[in-house]
């Protein structure tokens, strides 16, 4: 018969005895080198008187004539070990009996019974220990079933909690750390022995997707989390490189806790994005009134201002920028196409409008920071815009504070946020530090926060009242009447769902774009 492996002698012990495979090891281990008190046992002490008789008298008269101990050694695991408990018939009892001098074959007999140990196993009291080859393949029974034990325990590890504090690895491509980077620091603050240190990087959005798939079919992922808006959310969730989130983690993230604006987000994520900030968005146009006297009051004289004055009008690559989808995805809306919610099939006005204009602007940068740059250096005269990147700017000194705005008739405004969400690949020690970072960021007292950045709270609980006093006053100092009672004045409408809006991108670089836009 083949000798079964270390691994089925420690498996097959701990099933009779309720013991770990390694607590079994060691039992068997110590019994057969003597190491712990050899004993006879069975289920009842009468069986084990008749074992005994029925032993000895099959014994040899040279054995017989022995000493106890030396003649007879039982290795038996009984209910005397914590936690366990006898399993009748599982383990029957043997009589350990010198080896003769041709050593019969070691090893385990599984075709009657689960479990038995054979004579040759122990050793005996004239060698102390057995034969050699017995004591040799002990042995290796004995290293093998270590080593299975550290790689489960390894893999256990690497698989389960988080040892110690992590490192927290996060990737923003969307602006978000302006927001948020607060709140980041402070739970880094407040949880010293979850977060070791945080790495900050930002990228562009198109970039990320083919950054994450490399380091995951590289089967490492060093990001942990992503900071990212509708545009590579999108992309990210359509590619499947994203952990889902919901339904799994909604009693964690409750729904009803989001503002209506958060709860729009949140659908649009399709389960793999957790909103984090998020307001009406736009588009708006902001102008310098000391360049624009009259600025249009229809997309008819918007286009003619925009034809009348080359190079002097610009927005951002939508892929790259939430003003520039913003006027991709508010248009159909304003012009009035038979379909706004498909890019595909129902924006003709919107594709041939941008066409026209497009022959009048300069090049698209990458990035909303170029156009609100040239646009306070006076290169520009107008430029595209949502709620966020009007206030904020101009809070922070970036273009004039006495740039204005207009909105054009029929505007229904395309909701714009940003996500959080974590890359497929991520061990689950540290997913969970970065779901309890999450559930943190949601917290009202951290949220109003985010007043600061002007895109705004994605909680509800989190109103402007509840900010710091300085917030408060940057908030009221720069908001625009134009953006209270918006649900009164203007139709609030979700972004396009995950395929659409790639689709909508992609069509927009291949048709309109083309060769205008400028990488920076």
């Amino acid at each position: 018969m083949r000798r079964p492996s270390a691994a089925f002698i420690a498996i097959r012990a701990s099933h009779s005895t309720c013991l770990p495979a390694a607590s079994a090891a060691m039992v068997i281990s110590q019994c057969v080198y003597g190491q712990v008190p050899m004993q006879i046992a069975s289920t009842s002490g009468a069986d084990t008187t008749a074992r005994q008789s029925a032993s000895t008298r099959r014994m040899p008269n040279s054995l017989a004539t022995r000493s106890p101990d030396s003649r007879e050694r039982l290795a038996t695991v009984t209910n005397s070990t914590p936690g366990c408990f006898w399993k009748p018939g599982i383990w029957r009892s043997r009589v350990f009996r010198p080896a003769p001098m041709k050593p019969r074959r070691i090893g385990l007999s599984v075709m009657d019974r689960p479990l038995t140990i054979w004579r040759d196993m122990v050793p005996s009291a004239r060698t102390r220990g057995g034969c050699a080859m017995s004591q040799r393949r002990l042995r290796s029974f004995a290293v093998a079933v270590v080593l299975i034990v550290a790689v489960a325990a390894i893999l256990s590890v690497r698989d389960g909690a988080a040892q110690g504090p992590i490192t927290i690895s996060l990737i923003d491509v969307s602006g978000d750390l302006s927001s948020t980077r607060v709140i980041i620091e402070n739970y880094q603050k407040a949880n010293p022995n979850k977060v070791k240190t945080v790495n900050f990087q930002r990228a562009p959005a198109p970039e990320l997707p083919a950054k994450i798939k490399a380091q995951q079919d590289a089967g490492r992922v060093d990001v942990n989390l992503l900071l990212v808006g509708q545009d590579a959310g999108s992309v990210l969730a359509n590619n499947g490189q994203l952990v889902k989130l919901f339904p799994e983690y909604d009693r964690l993230f409750p729904k009803d806790e989001l503002t209506d604006a958060g709860k729009v987000l949140q659908s649009e994520g399709e389960g793999y994005l957790l909103p984090s900030v998020v307001s009406n968005g736009g588009p708006v146009f902001i102008y310098n009134p000391s360049k624009v006297k009259s600025p249009p009051k229809s997309a008819d004289e918007l286009k003619a201002w925009v034809k009348a004055n080359p190079g002097k009008f610009m927005y951002a690559r939508p892929a790259n920028s939430g003003p520039g989808r913003s006027i991709l995805c508010g248009l159909p809306f304003i012009l009035g196409d038979k379909k706004p919610t498909d890019p595909a099939g129902g924006w003709d006005k919107t594709w041939a409008f941008l066409k026209d204009i497009g022959e009048s602007i300069e090049y698209y940068p990458t990035g909303t920071a170029i156009t609100l740059k040239e646009f306070a250096e006076g290169t520009r005269w107008m430029i595209a815009g949502i709620m966020e990147w009007d206030m904020k700017p101009r809070a922070e000194g970036t273009i004039p504070p006495d740039s204005k705005i207009f909105i054009l008739p029929n505007t229904s405004f395309v909701i714009d946020g940003h996500y959080w969400a974590i890359p497929k690949g991520v061990p689950a020690g540290e997913q969970e530090i970065i779901l309890d970072l999450m559930k943190f960021m949601r917290r009202p007292e951290q949220q109003a926060l985010t007043w600061k950045a002007f895109i705004g709270p994605s909680i509800k609980a989190a109103t402007l009242d509840r900010a710091p006093a300085d917030i408060q006053k940057l908030v009221q100092e720069h908001w625009r009447p134009e953006y209270t009672d918006m649900d009164k004045k203007f139709k609030i409408v979700p972004q396009l769902p995950v395929k659409d809006l790639i689709a909508a991108m992609d069509r927009w670089d291949k048709e309109v774009g083309a060769q205008r836009i400028k990488k920076f």
